[in-house]
């Protein structure tokens, strides 16, 4: 009889627990987002802007959004730090992929690198959540240029959704982190690692 209520309240009050990666090449501000998510999803305050650091190896971010458990693991985005990337694809339920769309010049190697993410086969159906970041600065290219210039449609089928967002102040990282957790919930990706974990059901 316990057995039966513990599985009962488990079920109405545990929360699906989602792994995201954050992913982008260098000074793309991948940290900064991931500082700014603390503050808007948690009592937490993440740390200013003006005291990060670029990442070599990993951050981990842990909070609950919606009725879901998202563990965001933020990867090193220096070209020597990419091979790494991949050993944590197995077990993602989606990818935020950040761009410094402030920065032009960035942009062929952010599209290079995003198009060997979506072509490893560990990653087959995940949601794509592309952040055109740096939004609070003038001279930042819109989500629809980046989309343009990026021109995934031809090479992936996926969900996926380009939004302009600064992780500076803000902007844009609520709405969007919300429709992914609703997207996840019910993705292609999030059926497959169910399925690989023998679990049923939503």
């Amino acid at each position: 009889m316990f057995s039966l209520f513990y599985g009962l309240w488990k079920y109405i009050f545990s929360k699906t627990e989602f792994h995201v990666l954050i992913l982008g090449i260098d000074k793309a501000g991948k940290t900064t987002l991931l500082e700014k998510l603390k503050s808007l999803f948690s009592n937490l305050e993440g740390l200013s802007p003006d005291r990060i650091v670029p990442t070599v190896g990993l951050n981990i971010g842990r909070l609950e959004v919606l009725n879901a458990k998202l563990v965001f693991w933020d990867l090193g985005g220096q070209p020597g730090l990419r091979s790494i990337w991949e050993k944590y694809y197995e077990e993602a339920h989606a990818v935020i992929y950040v761009i410094d769309a402030a920065c032009p010049s960035k942009f062929e190697d952010s599209k290079s690198a995003l198009e060997k993410v979506l072509r490893h086969e560990d990653l087959q159906g995940a949601p794509l959540l592309v952040f055109a970041n740096k939004q609070d600065l003038p001279e930042a290219v819109s989500a629809e240029e980046l989309s343009r210039y990026l021109d995934l449609k031809k090479l992936d089928e996926r969900v996926c959704m380009f939004e302009a967002v600064s992780g500076y102040d803000g902007m844009g990282i609520k709405e969007s982190v919300e429709w992914l957790v609703n997207i996840m919930e019910r993705s292609k990706r999030t059926e497959i690692l169910r399925a690989r974990a023998g679990v049923r059901g939503p």
